[in-house]
């Protein structure tokens, strides 16, 4: 009989586990799968976005977004455009009831248990065929399988589930990487972000000639203070950091952000004495304003590919 064994949604940075069903099957093949489950949870980030392991009389199916995968298990039989009609399904839902912010945070495993409730209605409808609405396009996955079909993970690249010891994916054509992969590309620049960013520029720029100008003062009396030179510079490095923050996609970027913005406000304190009120409002307003853009400039999810 075809059916969805099971299922759950892991994050793709830590193959921390979010949510899951709750009725595992206790036979020795379905234990074997749930130890085939723990394996890929560590290898999400080093594989691709939609994914199929094919372990005997089961297969597990995944599919990636915005650093979250929902993987099911199913019996070999199962339709797999019905199996990735379910993942979106799962997917859709997920990202409609949690925030970024909550699945980038959660420190336990299964802190969103209460999605399984979703997950087993879900299942029961895929697992009654003639149940599920008239209206999926079908027709459409289909294609879409056929144009972009999922990449096969041979147990064999796996190793033992008892002893894993490396995992080698080989370059899949048509499918980026994932998650908390350094070229996550973010979402579409705001006009406030350009301002951010042009502003961060002009206060690295400002940072950069006056710390020209302190070498320059310290050259000509040796009195002065060499501690000035290296403030206006950390400046000037921390407002260009800010716009590479701004640009790119890093691991702990949020954390980055605020850490980059404490030490403008530290390298501002230190130059009191030789900037005004105006100026040093002006650089710690420039670096705060900076710091939001880069937080609200979130990693752009895949737009799903599955129509249902």
């Amino acid at each position: 009989m075809s059916m969805i064994l099971s299922a759950s949604v892991v994050r793709v940075r830590d193959g921390l586990p979010l949510s899951a069903s709750t009725d595992y099957d206790q036979s020795t093949g379905m234990q074997e799968c749930r130890k085939y489950f723990k394996i890929l949870s560590k290898k999400l980030s080093q594989l691709p976005d939609r994914c199929t392991l094919k372990t005997g009389q089961y297969n597990i199916n995944f599919i990636s977004s915005l650093g979250v995968s929902y993987m099911m298990l199913c019996t070999e039989n199962y339709p797999s455009v019905l199996a990735f009609c379910f993942l979106d399904e799962l997917q859709k839902e997920f990202i409609t009831t949690y925030n970024m912010m909550k699945t980038n945070t959660a420190v336990r495993p299964y802190c969103f248990i209460e999605f399984d409730n979703f997950i087993q209605r879900t299942k029961q409808r895929y697992n009654n065929t003639r149940s599920l609405s008239t209206k999926m396009n079908l027709a459409d996955m289909q294609t879409e399988i056929k144009l972009r079909p999922p990449y096969q993970i041979s147990v064999s690249e796996l190793g033992s589930a008892n002893g894993f010891t490396g995992l080698s994916v080989p370059e899949y054509r048509g499918t980026g990487k994932i998650s908390a992969a350094p070229h996550q590309r973010l979402e579409p620049v705001t006009l406030p972000g350009v301002v951010s960013f042009v502003l961060s520029l002009l206060c690295g720029a400002l940072n950069l000639i006056r710390g020209f100008h302190a070498i320059e003062s310290l050259l000509q009396n040796e009195g002065e203070d060499f501690s000035y030179v290296i403030a206006f510079f950390l400046g000037t490095a921390a407002c260009l950091y800010q716009c590479y923050l701004f640009v790119y996609y890093t691991g702990w970027r949020n954390a980055k952000s605020f850490l980059t913005f404490g030490l403008i406000c530290l390298c501002n304190m230190y130059l009191y004495e030789l900037r005004n009120l105006w100026q040093l409002f002006f650089h710690v307003t420039v670096g705060a304003f900076s710091t939001l853009q880069i937080r609200l400039r979130q990693p752009q999810g895949k737009s799903p590919d599955y129509n249902v």
